[in-house]
């Protein structure tokens, strides 16, 4: 599984890239730090997954998700984002999954897991 992800902050793209690697099978092909970046890598590499912040630098999410879903409809999107309350916005937006930025990684590779198994069954 292929995996871009667009955070502002360099941290949060090395934590969430150094656990990506150490899944089997799953493989980061690009870290990116705002929209309009996002949307390049996207066009040209059309990964599996994308995973973003809700905040990215550069355009509404809403947005952005819009644009994503154009360049490349069978992309799974989940946004992240350290306030619990965008839960049902962004989901309602038409991410594929919520991450609770404060919640453990485990939690994360979790969530990854069931869309890729949902995925499968469709």
């Amino acid at each position: 599984m292929n995996i871009l992800i667009g955070d502002a902050q360099p941290r949060v793209r090395f934590g969430l890239q150094l656990l990506f690697e150490q899944q089997a099978d799953w493989k980061v092909v690009g870290e990116v730090e705002d929209a309009q970046t996002l949307l390049d890598a996207v066009r040209f590499r059309c990964p599996d997954l994308v995973l973003l912040d809700w905040e990215l630098p550069g355009m509404p999410a809403e947005d952005l998700l819009a644009l994503i879903r154009q360049e490349c409809p069978h992309l799974g999107v989940i946004f992240m984002s350290g306030r619990i309350e965008l839960r049902p916005m962004v989901l309602q937006a038409g991410a594929d999954i919520f991450a609770y930025k404060a919640d453990p990684p485990e939690k994360l590779l979790e969530q990854i897991r069931g869309y890729i198994v949902g995925k499968q069954n469709t």
